[in-house]
Protein backbone atom coordinates (compact mmCIF):
# COMPACT_ATOMS: atom_id res chain seq x y z
CA UNK A 1 0.00 0.00 0.00
CA UNK A 2 1.11 3.63 -0.88
CA UNK A 3 2.23 5.62 2.12
CA UNK A 4 2.95 8.81 1.61
CA UNK A 5 2.40 12.11 -0.31
CA UNK A 6 5.28 13.74 -2.21
CA UNK A 7 5.05 17.58 -1.69
CA UNK A 8 7.70 19.51 -4.38
CA UNK A 9 7.63 22.94 -2.96
CA UNK A 10 10.00 24.67 -5.82
CA UNK A 11 10.46 28.68 -3.95
CA UNK A 12 12.14 31.52 -5.07
CA UNK A 13 15.53 30.39 -3.56
CA UNK A 14 15.07 26.95 -3.40
CA UNK A 15 13.86 23.84 -4.65
CA UNK A 16 11.96 21.38 -1.66
CA UNK A 17 10.76 17.58 -1.86
CA UNK A 18 9.09 16.92 1.40
CA UNK A 19 7.31 13.46 2.07
CA UNK A 20 4.10 13.39 4.02
CA UNK A 21 2.34 10.44 5.82
CA UNK A 22 -1.05 10.14 6.86
CA UNK A 23 -1.14 12.54 9.84
CA UNK A 24 -0.03 15.38 7.62
CA UNK A 25 3.64 14.51 9.66
CA UNK A 26 7.01 15.07 7.47
CA UNK A 27 8.33 11.78 7.45
CA UNK A 28 11.46 13.10 4.93
CA UNK A 29 12.66 16.41 3.41
CA UNK A 30 15.22 17.27 0.83
CA UNK A 31 16.26 21.18 -0.56
CA UNK A 32 18.66 22.29 -3.06
CA UNK A 33 18.94 26.53 -3.34
CA UNK A 34 19.86 27.90 -7.08
CA UNK A 35 21.40 30.95 -8.56
CA UNK A 36 19.43 34.28 -8.44
CA UNK A 37 20.60 36.30 -11.24
CA UNK A 38 20.58 39.84 -10.94
CA UNK A 39 21.89 41.42 -14.58
CA UNK A 40 20.31 44.96 -14.22
CA UNK A 41 18.51 47.05 -11.34
CA UNK A 42 15.44 46.06 -10.60
CA UNK A 43 15.42 43.10 -12.39
CA UNK A 44 15.30 39.05 -11.01
CA UNK A 45 16.06 36.08 -13.32
CA UNK A 46 16.48 32.60 -12.67
CA UNK A 47 17.76 29.47 -14.88
CA UNK A 48 14.66 27.43 -15.59
CA UNK A 49 16.65 24.15 -16.80
CA UNK A 50 18.80 24.79 -13.04
CA UNK A 51 14.92 24.78 -11.33
CA UNK A 52 14.34 21.39 -12.76
CA UNK A 53 17.70 20.51 -12.20
CA UNK A 54 17.42 20.69 -8.36
CA UNK A 55 13.89 20.01 -8.14
CA UNK A 56 14.46 16.43 -9.51
CA UNK A 57 17.71 15.98 -7.62
CA UNK A 58 15.65 16.48 -4.14
CA UNK A 59 12.96 14.11 -5.52
CA UNK A 60 15.56 11.45 -5.45
CA UNK A 61 17.22 12.32 -2.08
CA UNK A 62 14.18 12.53 -0.38
CA UNK A 63 12.97 8.93 -1.43
CA UNK A 64 16.38 8.14 0.04
CA UNK A 65 16.15 9.69 3.17
CA UNK A 66 12.88 7.80 3.71
CA UNK A 67 14.13 4.63 2.49
CA UNK A 68 11.08 4.81 0.24
CA UNK A 69 10.48 3.88 -3.42
CA UNK A 70 8.03 5.37 -6.12
CA UNK A 71 5.65 2.69 -5.21
CA UNK A 72 4.99 3.96 -1.64
CA UNK A 73 4.13 7.40 -2.80
CA UNK A 74 0.68 7.83 -3.45
CA UNK A 75 0.48 11.19 -5.25
CA UNK A 76 2.26 14.11 -5.80
CA UNK A 77 1.18 17.11 -5.39
CA UNK A 78 3.07 20.63 -6.84
CA UNK A 79 3.54 24.14 -5.21
CA UNK A 80 5.23 26.81 -6.55
CA UNK A 81 6.64 30.31 -7.17
CA UNK A 82 3.47 32.01 -8.62
CA UNK A 83 4.37 34.79 -11.15
CA UNK A 84 7.76 33.90 -12.53
CA UNK A 85 7.36 33.37 -16.01
CA UNK A 86 8.82 30.67 -17.65
CA UNK A 87 8.71 30.78 -21.99
CA UNK A 88 10.32 27.68 -23.55
CA UNK A 89 10.59 25.92 -27.19
CA UNK A 90 7.47 23.15 -27.21
CA UNK A 91 9.97 21.05 -29.83
CA UNK A 92 13.29 21.12 -27.97
CA UNK A 93 11.44 21.41 -24.64
CA UNK A 94 14.18 24.17 -23.99
CA UNK A 95 13.66 27.74 -22.61
CA UNK A 96 13.94 30.79 -24.96
CA UNK A 97 14.73 33.37 -22.63
CA UNK A 98 15.71 33.25 -18.78
CA UNK A 99 12.92 33.16 -16.35
CA UNK A 100 11.37 36.18 -15.33
CA UNK A 101 11.33 35.91 -11.62
CA UNK A 102 7.75 37.55 -9.47
CA UNK A 103 10.17 39.84 -7.79
CA UNK A 104 11.40 41.40 -11.21
CA UNK A 105 10.49 45.27 -12.01
CA UNK A 106 11.37 45.60 -15.53
CA UNK A 107 7.55 46.07 -16.63
CA UNK A 108 7.39 49.01 -14.24
CA UNK A 109 7.33 51.50 -17.13
CA UNK A 110 4.38 49.58 -19.35
CA UNK A 111 2.00 48.88 -16.54
CA UNK A 112 2.63 53.04 -15.60
CA UNK A 113 1.36 53.44 -19.16
CA UNK A 114 -1.86 51.27 -18.89
CA UNK A 115 -2.71 53.15 -15.74
CA UNK A 116 -2.25 56.51 -17.24
CA UNK A 117 -4.21 54.75 -19.84
CA UNK A 118 -7.73 54.78 -17.68
CA UNK A 119 -6.99 50.35 -17.82
CA UNK A 120 -6.65 49.54 -14.39
CA UNK A 121 -10.46 49.47 -13.06
CA UNK A 122 -11.51 46.91 -15.79
CA UNK A 123 -8.16 45.24 -15.18
CA UNK A 124 -9.14 44.79 -11.47
CA UNK A 125 -12.83 44.23 -12.06
CA UNK A 126 -11.80 41.35 -14.95
CA UNK A 127 -8.83 39.85 -13.10
CA UNK A 128 -9.04 40.94 -9.28
CA UNK A 129 -5.52 41.99 -9.55
CA UNK A 130 -3.97 45.21 -10.34
CA UNK A 131 -1.25 46.89 -13.14
CA UNK A 132 1.63 46.18 -11.20
CA UNK A 133 4.96 44.36 -12.70
CA UNK A 134 4.46 41.66 -10.25
CA UNK A 135 2.46 39.77 -12.11
CA UNK A 136 3.28 37.61 -15.13
CA UNK A 137 1.29 38.89 -17.90
CA UNK A 138 2.89 41.74 -18.00
CA UNK A 139 6.00 39.48 -18.24
CA UNK A 140 4.84 37.71 -20.84
CA UNK A 141 4.37 40.37 -22.86
CA UNK A 142 7.97 41.67 -22.27
CA UNK A 143 9.27 38.44 -23.52
CA UNK A 144 7.12 38.56 -26.99
CA UNK A 145 7.98 42.56 -27.77
CA UNK A 146 11.66 41.91 -26.85
CA UNK A 147 12.34 39.55 -29.97
CA UNK A 148 9.82 39.86 -32.82
CA UNK A 149 10.81 36.43 -33.76
CA UNK A 150 9.49 34.98 -30.25
CA UNK A 151 6.72 36.69 -30.99
CA UNK A 152 6.30 35.47 -34.38
CA UNK A 153 7.02 31.73 -33.27
CA UNK A 154 4.43 31.84 -30.52
CA UNK A 155 1.75 33.08 -32.47
CA UNK A 156 2.48 30.19 -34.74
CA UNK A 157 2.11 27.94 -31.51
CA UNK A 158 5.38 26.83 -31.28
CA UNK A 159 6.32 28.20 -27.66
CA UNK A 160 5.04 27.06 -24.83
CA UNK A 161 4.25 30.20 -21.33
CA UNK A 162 3.74 28.76 -17.71
CA UNK A 163 4.19 29.87 -14.65
CA UNK A 164 6.57 27.34 -12.56
CA UNK A 165 4.14 25.20 -11.88
CA UNK A 166 3.68 24.70 -15.38
CA UNK A 167 7.07 24.49 -16.21
CA UNK A 168 7.58 21.58 -13.71
CA UNK A 169 4.44 19.55 -14.91
CA UNK A 170 5.90 20.02 -18.50
CA UNK A 171 8.74 18.13 -17.42
CA UNK A 172 7.94 15.41 -14.69
CA UNK A 173 5.43 14.44 -17.45
CA UNK A 174 8.48 13.82 -20.35
CA UNK A 175 6.66 17.02 -22.19
CA UNK A 176 3.84 15.25 -22.61
CA UNK A 177 1.25 17.81 -20.40
CA UNK A 178 1.13 21.38 -20.72
CA UNK A 179 -1.24 23.15 -17.95
CA UNK A 180 -1.59 24.92 -14.89
CA UNK A 181 -4.06 25.17 -12.15
CA UNK A 182 -6.65 27.76 -11.19
CA UNK A 183 -4.62 29.33 -8.39
CA UNK A 184 -1.58 30.26 -10.75
CA UNK A 185 -3.53 31.23 -13.81
CA UNK A 186 -5.40 33.89 -11.27
CA UNK A 187 -2.00 35.51 -10.80
CA UNK A 188 -0.99 35.99 -14.40
CA UNK A 189 -3.58 39.02 -15.23
CA UNK A 190 -4.75 36.82 -18.82
CA UNK A 191 -7.51 34.85 -16.44
CA UNK A 192 -11.20 36.11 -15.89
CA UNK A 193 -11.64 35.71 -11.71
CA UNK A 194 -14.99 34.89 -12.19
CA UNK A 195 -15.40 32.50 -15.41
CA UNK A 196 -12.07 31.07 -14.66
CA UNK A 197 -11.01 31.11 -18.60
CA UNK A 198 -8.78 32.47 -19.87
CA UNK A 199 -9.73 36.54 -20.94
CA UNK A 200 -10.01 37.03 -24.49
CA UNK A 201 -10.02 41.54 -23.50
CA UNK A 202 -6.89 40.83 -21.68
CA UNK A 203 -4.94 38.65 -24.03
CA UNK A 204 -5.91 41.74 -26.52
CA UNK A 205 -4.32 44.21 -23.99
CA UNK A 206 -1.69 42.80 -23.26
CA UNK A 207 -1.18 41.56 -26.74
CA UNK A 208 -0.44 37.77 -25.49
CA UNK A 209 -1.68 35.20 -28.22
CA UNK A 210 -3.59 32.25 -26.86
CA UNK A 211 -1.87 29.69 -28.59
CA UNK A 212 1.11 30.00 -25.94
CA UNK A 213 -0.94 29.54 -22.89
CA UNK A 214 -1.67 26.62 -20.63
CA UNK A 215 -4.64 24.80 -20.30
CA UNK A 216 -6.37 25.31 -17.05
CA UNK A 217 -7.51 22.75 -14.68
CA UNK A 218 -8.38 22.28 -10.98
CA UNK A 219 -6.17 22.27 -8.05
CA UNK A 220 -7.14 19.32 -6.84
CA UNK A 221 -7.21 16.76 -10.24
CA UNK A 222 -8.98 13.08 -9.61
CA UNK A 223 -6.83 10.27 -10.18
CA UNK A 224 -5.96 9.38 -13.90
CA UNK A 225 -6.67 12.98 -15.36
CA UNK A 226 -2.29 13.55 -15.23
CA UNK A 227 0.79 11.57 -14.14
CA UNK A 228 4.48 12.26 -13.49
CA UNK A 229 6.90 9.91 -14.54
CA UNK A 230 9.60 8.83 -11.09
CA UNK A 231 12.21 7.18 -13.00
CA UNK A 232 10.36 3.83 -14.64
CA UNK A 233 7.04 4.99 -12.82
CA UNK A 234 4.05 6.64 -13.09
CA UNK A 235 2.41 8.61 -10.02
CA UNK A 236 -0.71 10.42 -9.90
CA UNK A 237 -0.16 14.00 -10.55
CA UNK A 238 -2.85 15.32 -7.93
CA UNK A 239 -2.83 18.66 -6.84
CA UNK A 240 -1.02 22.08 -7.39
CA UNK A 241 -1.60 25.67 -6.26
CA UNK A 242 0.69 28.26 -5.91
CA UNK A 243 2.51 28.70 -2.79
CA UNK A 244 0.27 31.42 -0.57
CA UNK A 245 -2.96 29.30 -1.90
CA UNK A 246 -1.27 26.18 -1.04
CA UNK A 247 -0.40 27.80 2.68
CA UNK A 248 -3.77 28.89 3.22
CA UNK A 249 -5.07 24.62 2.45
CA UNK A 250 -2.21 23.77 4.45
CA UNK A 251 -3.50 25.76 7.68
CA UNK A 252 -7.02 24.86 7.49
CA UNK A 253 -8.70 27.62 6.39
CA UNK A 254 -11.61 26.21 4.64
CA UNK A 255 -14.09 28.94 6.54
CA UNK A 256 -14.57 31.90 5.34
CA UNK A 257 -12.98 34.89 7.35
CA UNK A 258 -9.61 32.48 8.45
CA UNK A 259 -6.67 33.73 7.21
CA UNK A 260 -2.99 32.96 7.20
CA UNK A 261 0.29 34.93 7.14
CA UNK A 262 3.19 32.96 4.96
CA UNK A 263 6.75 34.10 6.13
CA UNK A 264 8.65 33.30 3.55
CA UNK A 265 11.08 35.45 0.63
CA UNK A 266 8.45 37.48 1.17
CA UNK A 267 5.37 37.56 3.38
CA UNK A 268 1.42 36.84 1.77
CA UNK A 269 -1.69 37.33 3.83
CA UNK A 270 -4.83 35.26 2.63
CA UNK A 271 -8.34 35.65 4.20
CA UNK A 272 -10.90 33.04 3.00
CA UNK A 273 -13.93 34.83 1.27
CA UNK A 274 -15.81 31.37 0.27
CA UNK A 275 -17.39 30.96 -3.08
CA UNK A 276 -17.35 33.85 -4.81
CA UNK A 277 -14.77 36.82 -5.47
CA UNK A 278 -14.85 39.49 -3.29
CA UNK A 279 -13.65 42.96 -4.81
CA UNK A 280 -10.85 45.03 -2.82
CA UNK A 281 -11.88 48.73 -1.85
CA UNK A 282 -7.96 48.74 0.06
CA UNK A 283 -5.88 47.82 -2.95
CA UNK A 284 -5.45 44.05 -1.99
CA UNK A 285 -5.79 41.04 -4.69
CA UNK A 286 -8.80 39.17 -5.80
CA UNK A 287 -7.62 35.75 -6.03
CA UNK A 288 -8.61 31.90 -6.31
CA UNK A 289 -7.91 30.41 -2.94
CA UNK A 290 -8.15 26.91 -4.35
CA UNK A 291 -10.50 24.87 -6.94
CA UNK A 292 -11.91 21.65 -5.69
CA UNK A 293 -15.10 20.79 -5.57
CA UNK A 294 -15.82 24.46 -7.07
CA UNK A 295 -14.04 27.97 -7.26
CA UNK A 296 -12.90 29.33 -3.76
CA UNK A 297 -11.88 32.56 -3.20
CA UNK A 298 -9.27 34.57 -1.32
CA UNK A 299 -8.05 38.44 -0.42
CA UNK A 300 -4.87 38.76 -0.28
CA UNK A 301 -1.81 40.68 0.39
CA UNK A 302 1.41 40.61 -0.74
CA UNK A 303 4.66 41.82 1.01
CA UNK A 304 7.52 41.65 -1.38
CA UNK A 305 10.19 41.50 0.63
CA UNK A 306 9.84 39.61 3.72
CA UNK A 307 12.43 36.66 4.82
CA UNK A 308 14.84 38.22 1.95
CA UNK A 309 15.81 40.99 4.12
CA UNK A 310 17.45 38.92 6.91
CA UNK A 311 19.31 37.17 3.28
CA UNK A 312 20.35 40.43 2.63
CA UNK A 313 21.71 41.19 5.82
CA UNK A 314 23.63 37.84 5.59
CA UNK A 315 24.93 37.97 1.70
CA UNK A 316 24.63 41.57 0.99
CA UNK A 317 25.88 43.09 4.88
CA UNK A 318 27.76 40.54 6.02
CA UNK A 319 26.08 40.90 9.99
CA UNK A 320 24.96 36.98 10.60
CA UNK A 321 27.08 33.61 9.12
CA UNK A 322 23.41 32.16 9.39
CA UNK A 323 19.66 33.42 8.63
CA UNK A 324 18.77 31.47 11.76
CA UNK A 325 21.50 33.85 14.05
CA UNK A 326 19.79 36.86 13.41
CA UNK A 327 17.04 36.68 16.06
CA UNK A 328 19.82 36.12 18.78
CA UNK A 329 21.86 39.42 17.21
CA UNK A 330 18.49 41.52 17.13
CA UNK A 331 17.62 40.18 20.77
CA UNK A 332 21.29 41.58 22.01
CA UNK A 333 19.16 45.00 21.96
CA UNK A 334 16.02 45.76 23.75
CA UNK A 335 14.56 48.01 20.55
CA UNK A 336 16.00 48.89 17.14
CA UNK A 337 16.64 52.72 18.80
CA UNK A 338 14.59 54.76 16.36
CA UNK A 339 15.66 52.64 13.76
CA UNK A 340 13.06 51.92 10.67
CA UNK A 341 14.17 49.63 7.57
CA UNK A 342 11.87 49.94 4.55
CA UNK A 343 13.26 46.53 2.76
CA UNK A 344 11.71 48.29 -0.92
CA UNK A 345 13.96 47.01 -2.94
CA UNK A 346 12.01 45.58 -5.69
CA UNK A 347 9.16 48.34 -5.26
CA UNK A 348 6.49 48.10 -2.33
CA UNK A 349 3.52 45.78 -2.40
CA UNK A 350 0.11 45.42 -1.20
CA UNK A 351 -1.43 48.09 0.13
CA UNK A 352 0.96 50.52 -1.53
CA UNK A 353 1.66 49.11 -4.97
CA UNK A 354 4.57 51.36 -6.03
CA UNK A 355 7.04 49.74 -8.29
CA UNK A 356 9.59 53.07 -8.15
CA UNK A 357 10.33 52.71 -4.44
CA UNK A 358 13.52 51.64 -3.27
CA UNK A 359 15.04 50.64 0.17
CA UNK A 360 15.33 53.02 3.18
CA UNK A 361 16.70 53.34 6.46
CA UNK A 362 15.70 55.91 8.28
CA UNK A 363 16.62 57.14 12.48
CA UNK A 364 20.41 56.28 12.15
CA UNK A 365 22.41 57.94 15.12
CA UNK A 366 26.21 57.23 16.05
CA UNK A 367 24.75 54.74 19.01
CA UNK A 368 23.24 52.49 16.06
CA UNK A 369 24.68 49.21 15.66
CA UNK A 370 24.71 46.19 13.63
CA UNK A 371 22.25 44.65 16.44
CA UNK A 372 19.65 47.64 16.01
CA UNK A 373 19.47 47.28 12.36
CA UNK A 374 19.01 43.49 12.54
CA UNK A 375 15.98 44.25 15.06
CA UNK A 376 14.56 46.79 12.66
CA UNK A 377 14.44 44.49 9.85
CA UNK A 378 12.86 41.81 11.75
CA UNK A 379 10.78 44.90 12.71
CA UNK A 380 10.29 45.55 9.23
CA UNK A 381 8.47 42.32 8.30
CA UNK A 382 6.47 42.61 10.60
CA UNK A 383 5.07 46.29 9.83
CA UNK A 384 4.33 45.05 6.68
CA UNK A 385 2.30 42.03 6.90
CA UNK A 386 0.12 44.96 9.58
CA UNK A 387 -0.17 47.03 7.13
CA UNK A 388 -2.12 44.31 4.68
CA UNK A 389 -3.95 43.08 7.85
CA UNK A 390 -5.32 46.27 8.54
CA UNK A 391 -6.27 46.45 4.85
CA UNK A 392 -7.69 43.17 5.32
CA UNK A 393 -10.25 44.12 7.92
CA UNK A 394 -11.27 47.08 6.43
CA UNK A 395 -12.29 44.88 3.37
CA UNK A 396 -13.93 42.39 5.04
CA UNK A 397 -15.82 44.61 7.94
CA UNK A 398 -14.61 42.20 10.71
CA UNK A 399 -12.04 42.05 13.13
CA UNK A 400 -9.80 38.87 12.86
CA UNK A 401 -9.82 36.34 15.93
CA UNK A 402 -6.46 35.12 14.93
CA UNK A 403 -3.91 34.83 13.04
CA UNK A 404 -2.72 31.58 11.30
CA UNK A 405 1.79 31.91 10.51
CA UNK A 406 3.57 29.38 8.40
CA UNK A 407 6.68 29.83 6.30
CA UNK A 408 10.45 29.75 7.97
CA UNK A 409 10.49 32.94 9.69
CA UNK A 410 7.84 31.66 12.00
CA UNK A 411 10.86 29.91 13.79
CA UNK A 412 11.94 32.70 15.10
CA UNK A 413 10.07 34.15 18.77
CA UNK A 414 11.08 37.35 18.65
CA UNK A 415 8.88 37.87 15.42
CA UNK A 416 5.75 36.37 16.26
CA UNK A 417 5.82 38.48 19.46
CA UNK A 418 6.14 41.35 17.40
CA UNK A 419 3.84 40.54 14.73
CA UNK A 420 1.17 39.79 17.84
CA UNK A 421 1.64 43.30 19.33
CA UNK A 422 1.47 45.24 16.37
CA UNK A 423 -2.00 43.21 15.20
CA UNK A 424 -3.64 42.94 18.66
CA UNK A 425 -4.77 39.74 17.98
CA UNK A 426 -3.12 36.02 18.58
CA UNK A 427 -0.14 34.78 16.15
CA UNK A 428 -0.56 30.77 16.15
CA UNK A 429 2.00 29.00 15.01
CA UNK A 430 0.91 25.17 14.38
CA UNK A 431 3.18 22.05 14.54
CA UNK A 432 3.90 21.39 11.07
CA UNK A 433 4.71 25.07 9.93
CA UNK A 434 5.99 23.99 6.38
CA UNK A 435 2.15 24.32 5.49
CA UNK A 436 2.83 25.44 1.66
CA UNK A 437 3.70 21.99 1.03
CA UNK A 438 1.48 20.11 3.08
CA UNK A 439 -1.09 22.02 1.37
CA UNK A 440 -0.25 20.99 -1.58
CA UNK A 441 0.52 17.22 -0.27
CA UNK A 442 -3.60 17.70 1.05
CA UNK A 443 -4.54 18.58 -2.75
CA UNK A 444 -2.87 16.37 -3.57
CA UNK A 445 -3.85 13.26 -1.24
CA UNK A 446 -7.64 14.02 -1.68
CA UNK A 447 -7.72 14.43 -5.30
CA UNK A 448 -6.37 10.38 -5.76
CA UNK A 449 -8.75 9.33 -2.02
CA UNK A 450 -5.34 9.40 0.47
CA UNK A 451 -7.49 11.89 2.62
CA UNK A 452 -11.06 11.44 2.39
CA UNK A 453 -12.28 14.71 3.00
CA UNK A 454 -11.39 18.45 4.06
CA UNK A 455 -12.60 17.69 7.86
CA UNK A 456 -9.83 14.54 7.68
CA UNK A 457 -7.39 17.25 6.67
CA UNK A 458 -8.67 19.54 9.50
CA UNK A 459 -8.43 17.43 12.23
CA UNK A 460 -4.40 17.09 11.48
CA UNK A 461 -3.99 21.09 12.15
CA UNK A 462 -2.57 21.34 15.61
CA UNK A 463 -1.15 24.17 17.42
CA UNK A 464 2.58 24.62 18.37
CA UNK A 465 2.49 28.20 20.35
CA UNK A 466 -0.01 31.36 20.36
CA UNK A 467 2.05 34.74 20.52
CA UNK A 468 -0.44 36.98 22.88
CA UNK A 469 -0.24 40.35 22.45
CA UNK A 470 1.12 42.65 25.12
CA UNK A 471 2.07 45.92 23.82
CA UNK A 472 -0.72 48.28 24.81
CA UNK A 473 -2.27 49.40 22.10
CA UNK A 474 -1.56 53.24 21.74
CA UNK A 475 1.97 52.16 21.88
CA UNK A 476 1.59 49.73 18.84
CA UNK A 477 -0.45 52.66 17.16
CA UNK A 478 2.47 54.61 17.53
CA UNK A 479 5.09 52.73 16.44
CA UNK A 480 2.89 52.03 13.00
CA UNK A 481 2.51 55.99 12.53
CA UNK A 482 6.50 56.00 12.78
CA UNK A 483 6.60 53.16 10.29
CA UNK A 484 4.23 55.19 7.89
CA UNK A 485 6.38 57.82 8.13
CA UNK A 486 9.45 56.14 6.80
CA UNK A 487 7.34 54.11 4.13
CA UNK A 488 6.63 57.72 2.40
CA UNK A 489 10.45 58.63 2.47
CA UNK A 490 10.96 55.41 0.54
CA UNK A 491 8.06 55.99 -2.05
CA UNK A 492 8.65 56.51 -6.14
CA UNK A 493 12.72 56.74 -5.56
CA UNK A 494 14.16 54.81 -8.53
CA UNK A 495 13.46 56.37 -12.11
CA UNK A 496 14.81 54.58 -14.77
CA UNK A 497 18.02 56.25 -16.84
Amino acid sequence: MTRFVLALDQGTTSSRSILFDHDGNIVATAQREFTQHFPRSGWVEHDAEEIWATQAATIAEVLARARASVADVAAVGITNQRETTVLWDRATGRPVAPAIVWQDRRTADLCARLKADGHEPEVARRTGLLLDPYFSGTKLAWLLDSDPALRARAERGELAFGTVDSWLVYKLSGGTLHLTDATNASRTLLLDIGTGDWDEHMLELLRVPRAVLPRVVASSLHHGEAFAVLGKHEVPLGGIAGDQQAALFGQACFTPGMAKNTYGTGCFMLMNTGRAPQASANRLLTTVAWHTDAHHYALEGAVFVGGAVVQWLRDGLGFIENSSEVEALAATVPDSGGVYLVPAFTGLGSPHWDAYARGTMVGLSRGTTKAHIARAALEAIAFQSAEVLLAMQRDAGQALVELRVDGGATANDLLMQFQADLLGVPVVRPQVTETTALGAAYLAGLGVGFWSSADEVAANWKVDRRFEPAMPRDAAAARLGQWERAVARSREWHVDD
